[in-house]
């Protein structure tokens, strides 16, 4: 019997020619860590994995999340809305402002039952403004007709040209005031009148090319025996035939 204190399983007590002792011909390997017969792992368990390198470390568990819109670069400390919704303290798309009522449906301007922006232009003041635009009109004729007399006298070419020159400024005239009533609403005779031609729907005015085909269009007026030109008496907006084809309407401009 041997008296050595050594283990007979150490790797000392075994004979040179033993493969499983050091030196005797084959490599040598340590147990695993946690020495033989360690249990595996259980099924379904895994060890998670280390944040990424560059990842900054999940906050604490007790810790809330961050609010919607904290940038801690930008150095913001308080939360911005959701993309779509209001800023806080703003009312929502649609909405009136806080501290004013609703505005009932159909009320707006342009639809049933809205108001105009001004009160509507009364019948002799439409009249009035007419008659001063005519009143134009008719002083460049009158101009015209006088200088040709006079030069027709010298020679009747000069009497014709002068002619044909009023003739063309006259018309021209005309047309400038509708390119300047679509613009602005206004002839000289509305701006004298403090009367404005506007759209219905929008409350702006109408622009030249709807103004000069208004001018055509107020031949309906005409048609029977005037009676276009006097609806504005007894229509509650005050349109004639040619404003209510063209949505249009005559407000006083005030000032």
């Amino acid at each position: 019997m041997s008296t050595s204190m050594n283990p007979p399983d150490e790797p000392a007590d075994r004979p040179a020619g033993d493969p499983a002792a050091p030196g005797g011909g084959a490599e040598y390997f340590p147990p695993p860590a946690g020495g033989y017969g360690t249990a595996p792992p259980a099924p379904g368990y895994s060890t998670p994995p280390a944040p990424g390198y560059g990842e900054p470390p999940p906050p604490p568990g007790d810790a809330a999340p961050p609010l919607p819109g904290y940038d801690p670069a930008a150095g913001t400390d308080y939360a911005q809305p959701p993309p779509g919704q209001p800023a806080y303290g703003q009312p929502a798309y649609g909405q009136p402002p806080y501290g004013q009522p609703p505005m009932a449906y159909g009320t707006g301007y342009g639809a049933p039952g809205g108001m105009p922006p001004a009160p509507y232009a009364e019948w002799p003041m439409r009249v009035g403004a007419t008659l001063i635009d005519t009143a134009c009109v008719l002083g460049i004729y009158i101009a015209g007709f006088i200088v040709a007399f006079i030069f027709g006298k010298i020679a009747n070419l000069l009497g014709g040209l002068v002619l044909l020159v009023t003739y063309v400024a006259a018309i021209g005239f005309a047309v400038w005031q509708l390119v300047v009533q679509g613009q602005t609403g206004q002839t000289i005779g509305k701006r004298v009148l403090k009367i404005r031609l506007l759209a219905e729907t929008t409350g702006q005015p109408i622009g030249p090319g709807l103004s000069v085909g208004r001018a055509f269009v107020h031949a309906l007026d005409a048609i029977p025996c005037y009676v276009g030109y006097l609806w504005p008496l007894w229509d509650p907006k005050k349109q004639t035939f040619a404003d209510k084809i063209l949505t249009t309407i005559v407000v006083r401009a005030g000032g």
